[in-house]
C-alpha cells in the first residue's frame, strides 16, 4: 500500500507543547491511518474507516461524560 498520499493532521486539543499525540490520516480511500508524533517511522495503525468512525464516537460520548 502507497501512503504517500496520506495527508496528517493532529487533534485541535493537542497542546503546542508536544506531549502525547497522534496524527490522523483519512483522506486515503478504505483506510484510516493513526500514528505516533514522537516516532512518525516507527509504524502505522491502519483502521476500516467505520472502525474509526465507531471510536471516535466512543471516544467522544466517554469525553462529554
Amino acid at each position: 500500500m502507497d501512503l504517500i498520499d496520506a495527508r496528517w493532521r493532529k487533534s485541535t486539543r493537542s497542546g503546542t507543547s508536544g506531549g502525547d499525540c497522534v496524527e490522523v490520516a483519512d483522506n486515503l480511500p478504505g483506510i484510516v491511518l493513526v500514528r505516533d508524533t514522537k516516532n512518525r517511522d516507527g509504524g502505522t495503525l491502519t483502521f476500516d474507516p467505520a472502525a474509526w468512525r465507531a471510536f471516535v464516537g466512543f471516544a467522544a460520548e466517554r469525553a462529554s461524560n
